[in-house]
């Protein structure tokens, strides 16, 4: 799995603040760090709707489309995929879960099935098929690539509801790299958020 960040709204985190002072009208207050309590008091009010003034755009890599197909439901944000239509899937890649990567007799199985799908698709595409036919046989195991943008808001809730250990595993990965970047670049948004690295989880604390 590779994230990668492609854009993120310049300053985020003024730029949220200087939303929010719209609606108090307390610009006088804004100064040297003041974005860092201003966002605080806006998680601890539940105020999160102005943190939809702040964008991340990211480009994911080396997923399965079992990931992506759960990841496109989350319907405020914009999504741009690998397309199996026009793209030949002849040569396709694919995921392998830890829990069968770890059963070697599972793990036997597993790559036939792979192997076999991937042979299918080919004698499709051989007698004539088009990609956009020819791509009903392939696995949800089919690695692909997609790109996301949401808001600040919207991240929050994929990473909260992603990161819990209820998630399925090779999404909930992907929630915590998401988080780690995000953390680097506007870490007072999700100052109340921590990953569990021992556990793979994102965990939710009260906003000092």
């Amino acid at each position: 799995m590779k994230v990668e960040l492609l854009n993120i709204t310049p300053d985020v985190e003024r730029v949220i603040e200087k939303a929010g002072r719209t609606s108090y009208q307390s610009f006088e207050k804004e100064g040297e760090g003041t974005e860092k309590s201003f966002i605080k008091m806006l998680l601890k009010k539940g105020h999160h709707s102005v943190l939809e003034h702040g964008w991340a755009t990211f480009r994911i890599k080396g997923v399965s489309r079992a990931l992506t197909h759960q990841l496109v439901r989350h319907r405020i944000a914009s999504f741009t995929q690998k397309s199996q239509r026009y793209v030949d899937e002849s040569n396709f890649s694919w995921i392998i879960p830890p829990s069968i990567s770890e059963n070697p007799s599972a793990l036997k199985i597993y790559e036939e099935f792979m192997q076999t799908a991937r042979e299918t698709y080919r004698k499709l595409k051989e007698a004539g098929i088009k990609s956009q036919d020819a791509r009903y046989v392939l696995p949800n195991a089919t690695e692909t690539e997609i790109v996301v943008t949401a808001n600040m808001r919207e991240w929050r809730h994929i990473i909260q509801l992603r990161g819990d250990p209820s998630s399925q595993w090779e999404i909930r990965k992907l929630a915590i790299e998401i988080l780690k970047i995000l953390k680097k670049h506007s870490p007072t948004i999700f100052c109340d958020m921590e990953i569990d690295e021992r556990e793979e989880r994102v965990i939710i604390k009260p906003v000092e």
